[in-house]
């Protein structure tokens, strides 16, 4: 079996977690590959004693690898779903972060839980993406056009609300003032969305939310649409520019831009094993259930 292995980071435990994560490898005897730049960081803190096989974008890939290992928080993860893309490599998060709705396998858990990789014990989650496109500009300073969690639009170097022109499926629905708009997937649904007064969504529901950030109007609520809504956006306001998130990656757009976002023609797995499913997850991130009062 042969994986891949990714990080963005050097935090004090990665070490302990590649220790463990070796421990299981050995005793399958599986290839581990590593992503150069966290390959470079991992060497330089004398973490690896071996020398290891290396890849340095998506493209170096294929369908020889059969699982992703992802080292760190929701924002690894994240990341990680770059690499991906829709080669449908499932990917293992292993939490070095601290909340982790995404990267949901602790690090007191790995070698208990990997060896369900190699012993067939797992289920994938399907999590849909969004996709953007920009007219007249086709917003290609972003490396890719993809978004697991959301897609954001926000007000830029001013305290001003911003207008938010909004159609779905070429039918006007309102003109948001707020401070900007999230447009997230189920997947998302307990980032940015969640802290905005979202609702928290399954992951195998259909449907994307509409979230507004600090509207004008108290009477403006989250609103949840059908996957399969193609969304428009026109931004206007006292700034010539806005701001544009996709997930971690922002960038500044011109006012005259149009955004257009769609759920994308791929999705992407997630490996959930058992007896650590979303639901688990949402309890214990969440402290739903907890008594207080004991």
């Amino acid at each position: 079996m042969k994986l891949a292995i990714y990080g963005q980071y050097y935090p004090e435990k990665t070490a302990d977690i590649l220790h463990k994560v070796f421990s299981v490898l050995k005793k399958y005897n599986a290839q581990a590959v590593f992503e150069a730049n966290f390959y470079q960081i991992l060497k330089e803190n004398n973490v690896l004693e071996d020398t290891f096989e290396i890849f340095s974008n998506h493209t170096e890939l294929n369908n020889t690898f059969d699982f992703f290992i992802s080292i760190g928080g929701d924002g690894t993860m994240l990341r990680a779903a770059t690499f991906v893309k829709s080669k449908n490599i499932p990917i293992v998060g292993i939490n070095a972060g601290r909340l982790g709705f995404l990267a949901n396998v602790q690090q007191d858990a790995i070698e208990s839980l990997l060896p369900n990789l190699f012993e067939n014990n797992y289920k994938l989650s399907q999590r849909s993406l969004l996709s953007l496109e920009c007219y007249p500009d086709p917003c290609d300073i972003f490396d890719l056009n993809f978004a697991l969690n959301e897609i954001t639009v926000s007000r830029k170097n001013t305290t001003s609300m911003i207008t938010i022109e909004t159609w779905l499926n070429g039918e006007y629905l309102t003109s948001f003032w707020a401070d900007g708009l999230i447009i997230s997937t189920p997947t998302g649904s307990t980032g940015y969305n969640l802290s905005c007064g979202g609702p928290v969504i399954t992951p195998e529901s259909n449907c994307l939310v509409i979230t507004p950030m600090a509207p004008h109007n108290l009477n403006v609520r989250p609103l949840i649409i059908s996957d399969e809504t193609e969304i428009k956006l026109k931004v206007s306001g006292r700034e010539p520019q806005f701001l544009l998130s996709l997930d971690s990656g922002t960038k500044t757009i011109d006012n005259e831009n149009e955004v257009h976002i769609k759920k994308a023609p791929f999705t992407i797995n997630m490996v959930e094993f058992p007896n650590e499913t979303f639901l688990k997850t949402l309890r214990n991130k969440l402290l739903w259930g907890e008594d207080k009062r004991n």
